[in-house]
């Protein structure tokens, strides 16, 4: 996964409702010092004796003095909220699975404490300021990956988080598991006693499946990305035409996606001796694998872009229930529901399953002498060794699972709290399926380009361009030339990773969301 800060600062200022993709990046990646923005204090004290006065009141207001979710008619006694909000807690902490991934967690408390400064929650700024110092300490609350339906929020997951606060639960500290009590006070808290509503407005909210989701954007940026590379090394090594890729087709259609990719794709292959030296070589189109790189991977690209535009909303949004007002008024909605993060979700994996798909359908090109011209299954002995044929079928396997993921999550919604909750996102296993969909495509992606490089190398007489030679020597600094068989799991391995990190040129980063919006 590509998590580099490079040139970014050690410490960043978190604006509730500013936070952008490229610090969202940044924080996943750890290391960054964070503090919350000194204005968004006033906001939240102001939310917080609002509550409080609705306490001192003795007003019947849900999430406050209530039970919750189909027990909201019941009424609590003022000396037992302490404990309605304990319990809360507590009663929610049902996860199971695998803990969620490190980077993940970083953005779960990065984004919790920005929704709570927006000043909706009514929970006390001091929450915020510990959820700040689990993450600038990197103490991170173990966080089962299941057992959210990605409505009335992240419940079972962000207990999970809370459990932390009020000093239960686990936490990681120096990558060992330890309580939640002895996480607090490594970064200097007492666990806390929750406070009307506030364990409410730590359970409520699309955290955990916004984090997932982001997670899945930037690896989908970063596989996208790759996926180009590749592409051009592929169309290199089999001598194909560069017409397709002419910007007055793509204008004629006038998709952005499309033209965007059309462009990178010519400023990649800029400076290239390859394609000016077989204007008579008889190929009449490529097929569409290399020809339709625009149309495809342009396509994925408005899929990643819409999501990112979807998702660095959600980070920075309000999202528990119910909501405090500055005139005082406290109102439910559902702002918990996920199904934006559901369908943002889904789109990224569409576009990481056809990422994927026209890679493995380029690779297959590459082996069949028939359509590439190079030797077959791009190895100089063929018989007595296979070369590339089964990395193909690793890649093929590959593509048909992520096809499989790639069915919607969000279609899906069981009911749940007595028919209170009667439909819900699934977004948190959309986008937590995201993570190992990325993974696969990645494979795909590196198998392809080291099945390219391997074909160039059959006719080295001519260089490609600056950009690409690039590309093709930093893949052969890592993953050597394939004379004769051998144990390929290594360099598979080492492709999947040139994928996910490779810093990539400004010619691929400035036509990302993460840098672009």
């Amino acid at each position: 996964m590509n998590t580099t800060t490079e040139n970014f600062p050690s410490s960043l200022e978190l604006q509730p409702g500013q936070v952008t993709l490229t610090q969202l990046r940044a924080i996943q990646g750890g290391g960054l010092q964070l503090s919350m923005a000194a204005s968004a204090y006033a906001d939240m004290r102001a939310a917080q004796a609002h509550v409080q006065h609705i306490v001192d009141e003795d007003q019947v207001v849900y999430g406050i003095n209530t039970g919750f979710g189909k027990l909201a008619s019941t009424k609590i006694a003022h000396e037992r909220l302490a404990e309605l909000q304990r319990n809360l807690v507590l009663s929610h902490s049902v996860g199971t699975g695998e803990p969620l991934p490190d980077h993940v967690v970083r953005l779960v408390l990065a984004t919790k404490a920005v929704s709570l400064a927006r000043g909706h929650s009514g929970a006390r700024s001091e929450l915020v300021d510990a959820l700040l110092a689990l993450a600038n300490a990197d103490v991170l609350p173990v966080i089962p990956s299941k057992g959210s339906v990605g409505a009335s929020g992240d419940l079972a997951p962000l207990s999970h988080l809370a459990c932390v606060l009020i000093g239960e639960g686990q936490a990681k500290l120096n990558g060992v598991v330890v309580s939640g009590r002895e996480a607090m006070k490594h970064v200097g808290f007492e666990p806390f006693v929750l406070g009307p509503k506030e364990g409410l407005a730590l359970l409520n909210g699309t955290q955990v499946s916004t984090a997932l989701a982001l997670s899945g954007l930037f690896q989908a940026e970063s596989v996208l990305a790759a996926g180009l590379v590749a592409g051009c090394l592929t169309l290199e090594a089999i001598q194909g035409s560069v017409k397709p890729f002419d910007a007055r087709i793509h204008a004629a259609r006038g998709q952005l996606g499309q033209i965007a990719v059309a462009a990178a794709v010519r400023e990649l292959l800029d400076g290239s001796a390859i394609d000016p030296s077989h204007p008579n070589c008889g190929r009449v189109q490529d097929p569409y694998s290399i020809r339709c790189v625009p149309q495809v991977m342009g396509a994925c690209l408005d899929n990643l872009t819409h999501a990112a535009r979807v998702l660095v909303i959600e980070a920075n949004a309000a999202s528990d229930n119910p909501l405090v007002f500055d005139n005082g008024d406290v109102i439910s909605g559902g702002n918990f529901h996920a199904e934006p993060v559901a369908f943002a979700a889904d789109i990224i994996a569409l576009a990481l399953a056809e990422i994927g798909a026209i890679s493995e359908r380029r690779m297959a090109l590459l082996l069949d002498t028939g359509l590439s011209r190079l030797p077959a299954f791009l190895i100089e002995d063929s018989g007595v060794n296979s070369g590339f044929m089964i990395a193909q079928v690793t890649a093929a396997a590959l593509a048909a699972e992520n096809q499989c993921l790639a069915h919607p999550s969000s279609v899906t919604s069981l009911p749940t709290s007595a028919n209170q909750e009667d439909h819900v996102s699934m977004a948190t296993y959309g986008a937590r399926r995201l993570g190992e969909m990325a993974k696969n495509t990645a494979v795909i992606v590196g198998v392809e380009a080291m099945a390219a490089a391997q074909g160039m190398d059959f006719d080295r007489r001519l260089k490609s361009s600056p950009l690409i030679e690039a590309q093709y020597a930093l893949i052969r600094s890592q993953v050597p030339y394939l004379d004769k068989d051998r144990f390929l799991a290594p360099d598979i391995e080492t492709m999947r990773l040139w994928a996910l990190n490779t810093a990539w040129p400004q010619t691929l980063q400035r036509i990302l969301p993460s840098t672009a919006l």
